[in-house]
């Protein structure tokens, strides 16, 4: 499999505790700077992740399937620059979105 960015971290979703799961999974977004990735490795279609991604972060972040089961699903999460070219996912959080386990 050809990755985008040779830096790009993979996460297996499965060794997280999934009570820390979406938590996990958006903070590492948050951190991510313009342009970054991270790539999710996960045994179901993660939809309620990109749902909850989206409401957070309002087109934000760039969700790629790069692969989609029956066993293993890969997506991409890339940080989608701002109009000023800074990373919009960075520290802004929607109100009311609660984590749960992906």
């Amino acid at each position: 499999m050809l990755n985008r960015d040779q830096n790009e971290r993979v996460i297996k979703v499965a060794d997280i505790d999934p009570r820390y799961r979406h938590t996990v999974i958006f903070q590492l977004f948050e951190h991510l700077e313009a342009d970054q990735s991270l790539q999710l490795v996960v045994d179901h279609d993660p939809k309620p992740l990109r749902l909850q991604l989206e409401a957070r972060h309002a087109g934000r972040c760039d969700w790629t399937y790069l692969s989609t089961g029956p066993d293993v699903w890969r997506v991409r999460l890339r940080s989608l620059k701002c109009r000023s070219g800074q990373s919009c996912g960075s520290n802004q959080r929607s109100a009311g979105v609660r984590p749960q386990s992906a």
